[in-house]
């Protein structure tokens, strides 16, 4: 582990300039597989996912002078720790008020898809950080390992979307650019889609079952051809007069009663093994 570095104050560092570009840019991110994590909460969570050494752990003079903060750069593995003038990291942090600390960390490669899917989300076209930020967030709540990402998505690691997340990424496996098409050899079990119209409603469904939820994005909902591969349609029950939820909100009310009924069989299986003694 490195040693801190002495007072960095002039924005034409070299380290400071490679900040600024991985902040401002999308392309530079993706590029470099390479995104920033603002915050000592998604610091922590990075670091006790054990997902390896960071590339840069940065402060500000400010923070460093908090106790969290300092424990934070002590026991996080970096290859470059810097302390930043202050100026500086409001050209480098894309938050309106920063937390003071931020690390530059390497993506991770989810690998191939397996041959074999069990649970898992798939999204299509999805443009909004903060929701995608919201859907990871849930499906680690609710114990989904898997989130595939379509061609067209909004980068999975870019940060407003870590931000969002809350750590939820250093949990979970996250597949981006994947068609389709490549889902209906491999989902173990069914394919299913939201639809408010579909006759079926989210509660009638065994979802006991291995399920690979698909959804599209908030405004155009699926494509025909997304739409087609879903083995099943369900409607969210909606007696009120909302048109619709938002894409958050119905990834959520999904997971959760998938949830719900799993626990129940479970309970129900467990009841059954004890009155069988």
């Amino acid at each position: 582990m490195s040693a801190v570095c002495k007072l960095i104050s002039s924005r034409d560092n070299p380290l400071v300039k490679s900040l600024i570009k991985l902040g401002a840019s999308s392309r530079e991110r993706r590029r470099s597989s390479t995104t920033l994590l603002d915050g000592v909460h998604l610091i922590e969570a990075y670091r006790d996912a054990r997902m390896g050494t960071a590339d840069v752990l940065a402060a500000t003079e400010c923070a460093m002078e908090r106790p969290e903060v300092r424990r934070l750069i002590e026991s996080t593995p970096a290859r470059i720790k810097a302390v930043l003038a202050e100026p500086l990291l409001k050209h480098v942090s894309q938050v309106v008020s920063s937390s003071g600390v931020l690390a530059a960390v390497r993506t991770p490669d989810a690998g191939p898809l397996p041959e074999r899917l069990d649970d898992g989300i798939f999204l299509e076209q999805v443009q909004d950080p903060g929701n995608l930020g919201s859907v990871l967030r849930s499906a680690l709540a609710a114990g989904i390992a898997r989130v595939l990402l379509s061609p067209g998505c909004v980068f999975a690691w870019s940060p407003k979307v870590v931000r969002s997340a809350m750590g939820a990424h250093f949990r979970l496996r996250i597949h981006e650019n994947v068609d389709i098409g490549e889902l209906t050899g491999r989902a173990r079990g069914a394919l299913i889609a939201t639809e408010p119209k579909a006759a079926r409603t989210l509660y009638e469904s065994n979802l006991v079952r291995p399920v690979v939820w698909v959804f599209g994005n908030e405004g155009a909902g699926l494509s025909e051809r997304a739409a087609s591969a879903a083995q099943e349609r369900l409607r969210i029950p909606m007696p009120g007069p909302a048109e619709s939820l938002n894409l958050a909100a119905s990834v959520a009310v999904c997971l959760f009663e998938q949830v719900r009924q799993r626990s129940a069989a479970g309970t129900a299986t467990h009841r059954k093994r004890l009155t069988s003694k």
